[in-house]
């Protein structure tokens, strides 16, 4: 077992995923948070220039993906399942399918703070390696690593409805039938800074009608509007 403070080498990270990379450089500047860039000062570069540009990359990808693989969904559904497959908690859960916490070169101080498993962490790491593997291989590399990873999710996420703005769903419902809007209530929030879940409830009115646990405020509302959908039967339970 690894552990907090081991960091695995770009060469066996490498190896372990079958990447592509011969020459480790973009690896290692991928792989590398600017936390690590303040405690070491022979450290070149961090990786938020790549992430900005594996941002970009994961988008046309993505999109390019749904548009061959779903030739029968309109414009519509293509751009909420785009977004729900780089939404953030969605690259920070690629991540730890790979268990790229484990290769990340953070300061000791991060570290410390459970950066290995904090999602907007995650996920800007992941939109650095995907943006070296476009320099080292081009649209190919990313392919061949990429879509697996979206093979296993997108059923997931349309059975469940996860790719649907819930919450606009609900309002729409309840304004449509001369309730009050919705309103969102934190019912509890719990472990560690770095990986804390969070509880919610939606209330029309004085009725409660649905609770939800995530791992961000926003993504339990959006349960507790879906499980709230369900009860009223404008969901199907799935």
């Amino acid at each position: 077992m690894v552990d907090n403070f081991t960091t695995e080498s770009p060469e066996h990270f490498t190896k372990r995923l079958d990447l592509p990379f011969t020459n480790h450089f973009l690896l290692f500047r991928a792989l590398t948070h600017r936390s690590y860039l303040n405690e070491n000062k022979d450290a070149i570069e961090d990786n938020e220039r790549l992430e900005f540009l594996g941002d970009a990359v994961l988008d046309f990808v993505v999109a390019d993906w749904l548009y061959n693989h779903y030739p029968e969904k309109p414009e519509g559904d293509l751009t909420r399942l785009r977004a729900a497959l780089v939404h953030t908690d969605q690259l920070a859960n690629f991540a730890r399918q790979i268990d790229l916490g484990r290769a990340l070169r953070l300061g000791r101080g991060e570290i410390q703070a459970g950066g290995r498993e904090r999602s907007t962490l995650l996920c800007d790491a992941f939109e650095a390696l995907i943006g070296a593997l476009y320099l080292y291989g081009g649209i190919t590399a990313v392919n061949n690593f990429l879509v697996p990873l979206l093979e296993n999710v997108v059923d997931e996420i349309l059975q469940n409805h996860l790719d649907e703005d819930t919450k606009s769903r609900l309002q729409e419902w309840a304004q449509g039938h001369g309730y009050e809007s919705p309103k969102y209530l934190l019912v509890s929030e719990k472990g560690p800074d770095h990986s804390k879940t969070f509880e919610m409830k939606v209330k029309i009115g004085k009725k409660t009608f649905g609770r939800g646990i995530g791992t961000s405020k926003q993504s339990a509302e959006k349960a507790a509007a879906k499980e709230a959908m369900i009860k009223i039967g404008i969901l199907e339970l799935t």
